[in-house]
């Protein structure tokens, strides 16, 4: 959303929210011309009217959206207002998405459409023609597998509609997930899982389809992050924002031009020591559409009115949590444990995707050249989290 880690505006974990001093993409690209869409879960702050960090709040035009992951049959809120919809929950998803695209599909105004699914996500609940395909499975696997199996008939459904629109050829189709795989369900490759700094946590797999662009199919190796998405839009586009606060992604447009053959700027990581925060989006939204269906507006504080105002200083000499720093194929973590203990752990992932030797000791003046660029971005990323980029 904003080209930026999130714990530069105190996104720690879920349940947290955007700022609203933040610049993201939908606001950036209105500046450009474009019509705004979000569909599905936001998951940033709020769904309610008014809210700060509501979709609108972050520059989108129109929304259908929910506050959390949501099942079949979800509540979502459109524009702020609470609608009981009926059907699987990615198709229901997709089908505004393709409402708004329909729509606008018919102007000159070129749009960005969000799509986030709320599928997979636990407990899974597959519609029955998509569990019955797994049946040979257990029956937790079958309702996840279902769940994908939904996924992909709405992002096949997607896809046939820019073809039918005829805007298939210039339309740019992103698509990733947002974190590694479950345990004890799969992994997209290396150690650990969801929620982890070491690959199995964090590697995802991502499509980039723009026909216009891009005739064939490619494979890269380069890694990439979801925060180059801001600025390699942003880019293609040429919108550029006055007092852009800084930036971890880089712009992907010479790699799309396959001109790109390595990274230019490492990655850092900041898994922060900090818990999540519960969002039931089923009990909330149920209680959002009784209060409005009695002429009330909703709990006042689900609308995180305090959403920007910055009551916390940290200090910026202290890293808490695990952090790491990827120049490929080396990457170096810092793990500080709750007393502030660190201990450092450096691996070759081109030889070692699992992270399983920890070449530490025999690469002393590159830990440290490391050491020393991830310990300047993770004090760039707490000044930004104490406020100073929006002075």
């Amino acid at each position: 959303m904003t080209g930026r880690h999130p714990n530069r505006f105190g996104c720690f974990k879920w349940g947290y929210s955007l700022r609203p001093q933040e610049i993201s993409i939908a606001e950036a690209l209105k500046r450009g011309g474009y019509v705004t869409g979000h569909f599905g879960k936001w998951h940033l702050g709020s769904v309610m009217k008014a809210s700060p960090v509501s979709p609108s709040g972050a520059g989108f035009d129109e929304w259908f959206s929910a506050p959390n992951f949501f099942d079949n049959d979800p509540i979502l809120s459109r524009e702020g207002t609470a609608i009981q919809t009926r059907g699987e929950s990615s198709m229901v998803t997709v089908e505004a998405a393709i409402e708004f695209i329909r729509k606008h599909a018919k102007t000159p105004q070129p749009f960005l459409a969000v799509v986030w699914f709320g599928s997979p996500h636990g407990p899974h609940q597959a519609i029955e023609r998509d569990r019955k395909l797994y049946a040979d499975q257990q029956k937790k696997l079958q309702h996840f597998y279902g769940e994908i199996t939904g996924m992909d008939r709405a992002f096949g459904k997607l896809r046939k509609e820019l073809r039918t629109l005829g805007i298939a050829d210039n339309t740019i189709l992103w698509y990733c997930s947002d974190n590694g795989g479950l345990p004890n369900v799969g992994t997209t490759g290396g150690r650990a899982n969801k929620g982890r700094v070491y690959e199995g946590g964090l590697r995802v797999p991502a499509i980039l389809e723009w026909p216009a662009r891009i005739s064939g199919h490619r494979v890269t190796s380069v890694p990439c992050n979801t925060s180059d998405i801001y600025p390699t839009l942003l880019d293609i586009v040429g919108v550029r924002v006055e007092n852009q606060p800084p930036l971890d992604g880089i712009s992907l447009t010479p790699l799309i031009a396959g001109a790109m053959k390595a990274r230019p700027k490492p990655m850092g990581f900041w898994d922060f020591a900090a818990g999540g925060k519960s969002v039931p989006s089923h009990k909330w939204m149920t209680e959002l559409l009784e209060a409005q269906k009695a002429g009330r507006t909703g709990d006042p504080a689900r609308m995180r009115l305090d959403a920007g105002d910055i009551t916390k200083q940290y200090p910026e000499d202290t890293f808490p949590g695990h952090a790491a720093w990827l120049d490929w194929p080396w990457k170096l973590h810092r793990i500080q444990d709750k007393k502030a203990n660190v201990r450092w752990e450096l691996y070759n992932l081109a030889d070692d995707p699992a992270e399983q030797n920890n070449l530490l000791a025999q690469h002393g003046d590159r830990v440290r050249s490391m050491k020393f660029q991830l310990e300047a971005w993770l004090r760039s990323v707490l000044r930004s989290l104490n406020g100073k980029d929006y002075h």
